[in-house]
C-alpha cells in the first residue's frame, strides 16, 4: 500500500507539473486559435469548462453556437485554447478524412479503459480496426432480423410488468428505471446471451443496472484529478493501473472503480460460462439464452475461426462485453425515456403514433415483422426527430496528434474582423465535436432547428440538408457519429427503440407526473427530479382503453 501511494504521489506531482507547463506555454505564447471567436473565459482556472460541463447550463451549451458560429474558441484549464466545431467540412475532417490526426482524448480513453477494459471505446488505431472487423458482421441488418424474437420476448415481459402495476388504474411509475432495466435485459439476451433481470420485481436495491446508470453522473462529477488518470494508465500492468486509480483520494473515483469492478465481474462470469458451453458442444450452446444467436456468441465463434493475426485476446473479448453492457444500456434507455417524456408533453403526437402502431398490430399481430416495423412512417419520424434534437451524447472529444489545417464549409469572421477560410490547429488541441449543435444547426435545418417536430421527416428533406454532407452514419445527423469510430450498434439501438415503443404505446398511455423533470447536461443526457442527483423520470401510466 505504501509503495502504491508513493507512486500515486509521483504521478500526481508529474501530472500537475505537466498541466501547469502546458497551460503556461499556452498562456504566454501566441496561438493560431486566438483569432477564432468565442465566449470570454468563465474562470481563471477552469476557463469555460465549468460552464460547458455544468449539468444545469443548457443555455451556455446551446447559445455559444448561435452567437459565435460553427467553430468556437473555448478556454480550457489554465488558459489553454480549445475548439467546439459543428461546421460540416470541419466535421468531415475531424471524423472521417483526418480521423487519424484527431484521436480520442487521452483522458476519455483512460477513463473508458478503467471503467470497461479494452473494448471498442478504449482502443485506437489498428487494435480498434481489428475489433471492428470482427464485430461488424454481428451488427448487420441480417443478424438484427434473427434477434427479433429475443426483442419481442423481453418486451412482452416489460408489458406484463407494467400491466401488473397499473391493474387498479393509472399509477406513477419511474419509466427511466424500467427503460434501463429493459435495455439491460435486451443487451443481455440479444448481445450476450444472458438474462440479467426477469423484469418482475420492483428494483429496490443496488444491482448491475443501477450501477451502469450511475456511471455518467459519477464521471460527470469527477474533480481535477481527471487529467492525472491518463498518466496513471501508462504505469505498469493493467492491474497496477486500476489499483493506482482506485487509490486516488476521491470518493467519486472510488465509486467509479466499484462500478467498473461490478461490470467486469459480470462480464467475466458470462464469458466463462460461454467458453464452457462451447467446449461441451452445440447442444450446450443451444440451451443458452439466445441459442447461440446472440452477438457475443457469434463474436466468440468468429474469433475461434479467425486467422491467428485476426484473433482478439481474451482481455479484449471481455472488454467488448463490458462495453456492450454500458453502451447498449445507457444511451438507448435514455433516448427511450426522452421519447416518452416528449410524448407526455405532446399528447397529440402520442395519439397519432399509437394509432399507427395499433393499425400495424391489427394487420400483423403484436410481433410486427421487421420490414413492416422499420418502415412505419410516423414511428420513424418520431425516433429520428428525437435522436436529432435530443441526441443522447451531446458532444465527444478529440485531441490533435500533430499540427493540421481544419477546412471550413463557409468562411467565419475572426476576432480582428478578417475572413477565415481555414484554421491552423496546433498539435495537442482539444476539439469538442458538437453533435447536438450540428443536429440543431439553423443554417442547415432552418429557423425551427431546435424545435421537436416529427412531421419534418414525413416530407422530403430540404436540399440544404442533403447538400451539407454531414459525415454521420445516420440520416444526415451526427447522433451516431461517422468514420472509423461511428457507433457500431446504431441499428441495434434503432430496432430496440421501435420495438419498446410499439409494445408500450399499444398497451399504455403516458402523462406527465406532478414532479418537475430536468434533463442534465452530461456525457449522456439523463433526467432527474429537479436537481436531485439520482437519475429518475416518474410519469403517470395507465391502460389504453381498447387494450
Amino acid at each position: 500500500m505504501g509503495i502504491l501511494l508513493s507512486v500515486l504521489r509521483v504521478v500526481a506531482l508529474l501530472g500537475t507539473a505537466y498541466v501547469l507547463f502546458k497551460a503556461l506555454q499556452s498562456y504566454l505564447g501566441h496561438s493560431p486559435l486566438d483569432n477564432i471567436p468565442g465566449p470570454p473565459s468563465g474562470h481563471w482556472m477552469n476557463g469555460n469548462m465549468g460552464q460547458l460541463f455544468d449539468r444545469a447550463n443548457w443555455n451556455f451549451n446551446h447559445e455559444i453556437g448561435l452567437k459565435y458560429g460553427p467553430v468556437v474558441k473555448l478556454h480550457g484549464m489554465l488558459g489553454t485554447k480549445q475548439l467546439l466545431v459543428f461546421d460540416p467540412a470541419a466535421l468531415s475532417s475531424v471524423i472521417v478524412k483526418d480521423q487519424h490526426v484527431y484521436e480520442e482524448a487521452p483522458q476519455v480513453l483512460a477513463i473508458m479503459h478503467c471503467m470497461l477494459g479494452d473494448g471498442l471505446l478504449a482502443t485506437l488505431g489498428e487494435r480498434h480496426r481489428k475489433q471492428r472487423r470482427l464485430l461488424n458482421p454481428v451488427f448487420s441488418i441480417a443478424h438484427m432480423r434473427h434477434m427479433l424474437p429475443i426483442f419481442y420476448g423481453v418486451t412482452s415481459k416489460l408489458q406484463l410488468a407494467i400491466a401488473t402495476r397499473v391493474k387498479n388504474g393509472q399509477q406513477e411509475i419511474d419509466m427511466l428505471d424500467w427503460m434501463g432495466r429493459t435495455a439491460l435485459e435486451l443487451v443481455g439476451q440479444a448481445g450476450l446471451g444472458w438474462s440479467f433481470d426477469p423484469l418482475v420485481d420492483d428494483n429496490d436495491g443496488e444491482n448491475l443496472g443501477t450501477a451502469v446508470k450511475a456511471i455518467i453522473p459519477t464521471l460527470a462529477a469527477l474533480p481535477i484529478p481527471r487529467p492525472l488518470i491518463p498518466l496513471a494508465m501508462r504505469i505498469g500492468t493493467p492491474a497496477l493501473q486500476r489499483r493506482l486509480v482506485a487509490h486516488i483520494p476521491n470518493k467519486r473515483i472510488r465509486r467509479a472503480k466499484q462500478i467498473s469492478d461490478e461490470i467486469e465481474s459480470h462480464s467475466r462470469h458470462i464469458f466463462e460460462e460461454k467458453k464452457r458451453a462451447m467446449r461441451e458442444g452445440d447442444a450446450a450452446v443451444m440451451h443458452q439464452i439466445g441459442e447461440g444467436k446472440d452477438i457475443m456468441s457469434k463474436l466468440m465463434q468468429a474469433n475461434m475461426n479467425a486467422n491467428n493475426e485476426d484473433k482478439l485476446p481474451e482481455d479484449e473479448l471481455l472488454g467488448q462485453m463490458s462495453t456492450f453492457i454500458f453502451a447498449g444500456m445507457d444511451t438507448t434507455s435514455n433516448a427511450l425515456s426522452r421519447t416518452l417524456d416528449l410524448l407526455c408533453k405532446y399528447p397529440d403526437v402520442q395519439d397519432k403514433l399509437r394509432a399507427e402502431i395499433l393499425e400495424a398490430v391489427r394487420e400483423h399481430g403484436p410481433e410486427i415483422p421487421y420490414d413492416v416495423l422499420v418502415e412505419l412512417p410516423y414511428m420513424d419520424a418520431v425516433c429520428r426527430e428525437t435522436l436529432r434534437v435530443y441526441a443522447p451524447v451531446p458532444r465527444v472529444l478529440r485531441k490533435t496528434r500533430k499540427d493540421i489545417v481544419m477546412p471550413l464549409s463557409t468562411p467565419i469572421r475572426g476576432v480582428d474582423g478578417t475572413l477565415i477560410t481555414e484554421i491552423p490547429v496546433p498539435e495537442g488541441t482539444v476539439v469538442h465535436v458538437g453533435i447536438l449543435a450540428a443536429n440543431r444547426n439553423p443554417e442547415i435545418w432552418g429557423p425551427d432547428a431546435a424545435e421537436w417536430k416529427p412531421e419534418r421527416w414525413l416530407d422530403p428533406l430540404p436540399e440544404v440538408v442533403k447538400d451539407a454532407h454531414i459525415p454521420g452514419v445516420y440520416s444526415h445527423l451526427m447522433t451516431f457519429l461517422g468514420g472509423g469510430r461511428a457507433c457500431i450498434g446504431f441499428k441495434f439501438s434503432q430496432l430496440e427503440m421501435k420495438i419498446v415503443l410499439t409494445t408500450l404505446l399499444s398497451n399504455f398511455t403516458f402523462a406527465p407526473s406532478s414532479k418537475d423533470i430536468f434533463w442534465n447536461v452530461a456525457g449522456i443526457q439523463y433526467p432527474t427530479v429537479g436537481m436531485n442527483p439520482k437519475p429518475e423520470m416518474p410519469m403517470k401510466v395507465g391502460f389504453v382503453r381498447s387494450a
